[in-house]
């Protein structure tokens, strides 16, 4: 095992089962909360899953961040996306002069916005807000070989957790992880695709807006890229490396990292989820650590969260990325900590319970 390899399994041996008796407490409290039994519904699910996280029968979810994963991908020469490859670089500038969507509803949800540079095309010059922890300038092209090597892949990964390690040191209760990444959606529906053994067309969607044309080219184009790499569906740093991207793999990290902090992930689009699912494909525990905040259009979500065996919390037609949809369910989980925490029991109260 290398020095790399070793550093992961540390990391995921570190990831524990939730809390048992914090969440026993948590449900223990909400019975004598001033409300009939289960009346706030998956609010209380939400409670009882955070005080596991946390190891706090009353958590507090204050501290928040959304942590925007960039990265290029050199399928993007494929033609397999709507945009051009600029636009990756362009977008993290929009993310650090505060103009972007996520900026807006991260700013509604309480949220620090951090952007790491996992590796960009474009130069990006220092600034407040950037990580660079570039890998180069964008994966290989996927269609024609491995996207990248297995050594990258680990250091992808292992740099998530830096990442998330250093915020997590300036306060952290809540954490996001948001993505840009021209041609990203490809990536991301080879990685669903070989780790769920769902066939290609089921779990690629129309990425930024392609025609039908483009759409069957791009399905081809995953199809030949997972024919030609053959990634091992039971070694997920193998599909990450040969069909994923720098940032996907930075996601994942940040997944795992999260939940050997005992904090919660909660879990934004199509592009996180395929992190997300490498994650939990690594570290089965981590999957306990998730709150899933969206179900995207593009049609991938949908195998992720069977696969994961989850259901998400809405669904507003969106596929966005960004961490859009993430920012918002915070706002959503804070309340139900705080519905936990601040409300009154019925003798606090003054209130009757009900008779049996």
């Amino acid at each position: 095992m290398t020095g790399l390899a070793a550093r992961l399994q540390a990391i995921i041996d570190g990831v524990q089962p939730l809390d048992s008796a914090a969440m026993a407490a948590a449900r223990e409290r909400h019975k004598k909360l001033t409300k009939p039994p289960g009346s706030l519904g998956r609010l209380e699910d939400l409670s009882v899953q955070l005080a596991g996280i946390s190891g706090s029968a009353r958590p507090r979810m204050e501290r928040k961040a959304v942590i925007i994963a960039a990265a290029d991908h050199g399928v993007a020469a494929a033609g397999v996306s709507a945009y051009p490859q600029a636009v990756t670089g362009q977008m993290v500038a929009n993310f650090l002069a505060g103009g972007a969507a996520i900026n807006v509803l991260a700013r509604r949800a309480g949220a620090r916005v951090v952007v790491v540079d996992f590796g960009v095309a474009t130069p990006l010059a220092p600034a407040e807000g950037l990580v660079s922890r570039s890998l180069g300038a964008g994966t290989m092209n996927l269609a024609d070989g491995p996207a990248m090597s297995r050594e990258e892949a680990l250091t992808a990964i292992l740099a998530g957790v830096d990442v998330f390690d250093a915020q997590h040191a300036q306060g952290l209760d809540l954490v996001a992880a948001g993505d840009m990444g021209i041609a990203n959606t490809t990536a991301a529906s080879a990685v669903v695709a070989a780790l769920t053994g769902v066939p290609v067309h089921e779990v690629t969607g129309q990425g930024t807006g392609l025609d039908a044309a483009t759409w069957r080219h791009k399905v081809a184009v995953i199809e030949q890229s997972l024919e030609r790499n053959a990634p091992d569906p039971a070694d997920a740093v193998d599909v990450l490396a040969k069909v994923g991207g720098f940032e996907i793999a930075g996601i994942a990290g940040i997944l795992l990292a999260a939940a050997r902090a005992r904090v919660p992930f909660v879990l934004d689009g199509f592009i996180a989820s395929a992190g997300a699912l490498a994650a939990v494909r690594l570290c089965p525990a981590a999957r306990d650590y998730i709150i899933p905040s969206h179900r995207s259009v593009e049609r991938g979500h949908r195998a992720v969260f069977e696969a994961l065996a989850m259901e998400p919390l809405f669904d507003l037609r969106m596929r966005l990325g960004e961490g859009t949809g993430a920012a918002m369910a915070m706002q959503i989980i804070e309340d139900a900590a705080c519905i936990l925490d601040e409300m009154a029991t019925f003798a606090e109260a003054g209130v009757s319970e009900a008779t049996d």
